[in-house]
């Protein structure tokens, strides 16, 4: 498998919204925390070391959330790489309120939105967040109020674009009669695509399809199985793979693998580089 110093460059690049250039294989913040996405990491360092090298290794899509410690994502992000390069983005989402590890539960009022937009905004140090998105529809919410809220700091420049986070076509659908919408986030991998509807929609209407958990290979994995012959021929680990995969999947597909290690970071960008056969691709779809 061929090397370069800026390895992300080779996933081709994107416009989120028609306007936000980022180069397709990005970086998800998430594990940057502690134990259940709560608190502190244990090494901090290594986590601004993680972020800078993701930007040296040609990344340029950054996505965390105000959830992630809380918050402690967005400002290791800051520490780490502000004042922000021209071209990074950085994309984050408010919805879901924690209260301790593990725990997630969706809070869409308008004023709690309106907060905690106004927190990242000071958290990561910027005027305008490039795409924030809705973390979860909140049930008990009118999804007009939700977005409406959205919309009203996209107006006041706070929001350039919107996206949405674990939705259905419908919700889409009835999203967009509300306000723009440029991006989906939803669970999608090589051994899990039960949102290739919502992918098909993305598709049809060029919107970005951010996949989060993106690196899962199930039991493709295993010794013996249906991965060791195209391992070896690219010299690339499952999980390489299976990015791989997903780039070669769809143009508007924007996989964001995490990791708090730079090795493993390292190996994940890795994956941009690996150019699959129309066979390889085919086989790998088949044997998920």
């Amino acid at each position: 498998m061929a090397t370069s110093t800026q390895p992300a460059k080779a996933s081709g690049s994107y416009r989120i919204g028609g306007d936000l250039r980022v180069d397709r294989l990005g970086y998800g913040a998430m594990q940057l925390t502690g134990p259940g996405v709560w608190g502190d990491p244990k090494d901090p360092a290594e986590a601004v070391r993680v972020l800078r090298r993701a930007y040296e290794l040609g990344v340029t899509f950054i996505d965390t959330a105000d959830s992630y410690g809380p918050f402690v994502s967005e400002l290791l992000i800051r520490e780490a790489l502000h004042p922000y390069a021209d071209d990074l983005v950085i994309a984050t989402k408010a919805g879901l309120t924690r209260s301790g590890p593990d725990d997630w539960r969706p809070v869409g009022r308008p004023e709690y939105l309106r907060q905690q937009c106004e927190l990242s905004l000071r958290h990561l140090g910027l005027d305008c967040i490039p795409l924030y998105q809705l973390h979860r529809i909140d049930a008990k919410v009118p999804l007009a109020d939700q977005l409406g809220e959205l919309a009203l700091l996209r107006q006041e420049g706070k929001i350039r674009h919107i996206g949405l986070s674990q939705v259905s076509v419908e919700q889409i659908e009835a999203a967009r009669e509300i306000v723009p919408i440029v991006s989906v986030q939803n669970l999608y991998n090589l051994a899990d695509r039960g949102a290739e509807d919502v992918l098909a929609h993305c598709e049809r209407h060029d919107l970005a399809f951010i996949p989060w958990f993106p690196i899962a290979t199930g039991n493709l994995a295993r010794p013996g199985g249906p991965l060791d012959a195209i391992s070896t021929a690219h010299g690339a680990t499952p999980a390489q793979l299976a990015l791989a995969w997903l780039l070669r999947r769809s143009p508007v597909m924007l996989p964001i693998p995490g990791t708090s290690s730079v090795a493993h970071l390292e190996e994940n960008v890795a994956a941009a580089e690996v150019e699959l056969t129309d066979d390889e691709f085919e086989a790998l779809a088949k044997a998920a």
